[in-house]
């Protein structure tokens, strides 16, 4: 049987790791070739590898998502090894100014009110603006305009967080830059929707990836995430592939301008 996503090409932000590799795994299963736009495109050998053992084409390109360049590169690129552009996963993110995928640092080693937004560096506040935020949009704008000109339609899924809706003090710049997602994610599916495409977002609680390993290696920190959270466990990045999905294909034709939380029951709206 075809897959949900048989013929269809796909381009995923930070595909190299965590959430965005496991969307390029499953996006594969589907049926779906998957161009990896990623800051680090060496780390993405283990995702081609696994994407070309399901028989689909991996292509990576190194991807800035603060650079419109980059992302007009990117979505380009897409167009021309695969001839269509039909889903989007803007999965690349930040968590903190100066976050390196794949690296993390001991929470005891910093104060948490250096973050604090009267405290903070304007320019630690701009970075993650400027990755989480506007590469989001300059993603989004990017490849929208390619599926405008190709005029099949697509799917376009941003991942936002569940702190696009829950403060957390000393967290100020991740939480706007994810809320910001969420309001442009709303925005962007009312101007595109005449023209087929459909945009949401997935707004994830607290996941096992690169990015959360400094707070499930942390006991203190653990336990306040464990607590929050009424399935008592991180998340998996294949679960978020899952959702996904959905969103990717044609199981959610009716559906735009949404954001699902895939938290473990941190939200219940």
């Amino acid at each position: 049987m075809a897959g949900a996503l048989e013929g269809k090409a796909a381009l995923i932000t930070g595909g190299a790791s965590g959430i965005g590799a496991a969307c390029a795994v499953r996006f594969a299963q589907e049926g779906a070739d998957v161009l990896l736009a990623d800051l680090l495109p060496d780390r993405a050998v283990d995702t081609v590898a696994a994407v070309e053992a399901l028989g689909r084409r991996a292509v990576v390109v190194q991807c800035d998502t603060s650079s419109e360049a980059d992302n007009d590169a990117a979505a380009q690129a897409c167009v021309d090894e695969f001839g269509r552009l039909d889903v989007v996963l803007a999965a690349a993110g930040i968590s903190f100014a100066d976050y390196v995928s794949g690296e993390s640092r001991d929470p005891a080693e910093r104060d948490p009110s250096e973050s604090f937004i009267t405290n903070q560096n304007v320019e630690h506040w701009e970075k993650v603006l400027a990755v989480n935020l506007t590469g989001v949009m300059m993603t989004d704008r990017a490849c929208a305009r390619q599926m405008l000109e190709l005029g099949n339609g697509g799917a376009i899924i941003n991942i936002a967080s569940i702190m696009a809706k829950f403060p957390q003090p000393g967290a100020g710049n991740y939480c706007v830059s994810k809320a910001g997602v969420w309001m442009l994610t709303k925005v962007l599916a009312q101007e595109l929707a005449d023209d087929g495409i459909r945009v949401n977002a997935i707004g994830p609680g607290f996941i096992e990836t690169p990015m959360t390993a400094e707070i499930s290696g942390n006991e203190e920190l653990n336990r306040w995430v464990l607590s929050l959270t009424p399935m008592r466990r991180f998340g998996q990045p294949e679960e978020i592939a899952k959702v996904a999905l959905f969103l990717a294909s044609d199981q959610a034709s009716y559906v735009t301008g949404e954001i699902i939380h895939p938290d473990g029951g941190w939200f219940t709206e």
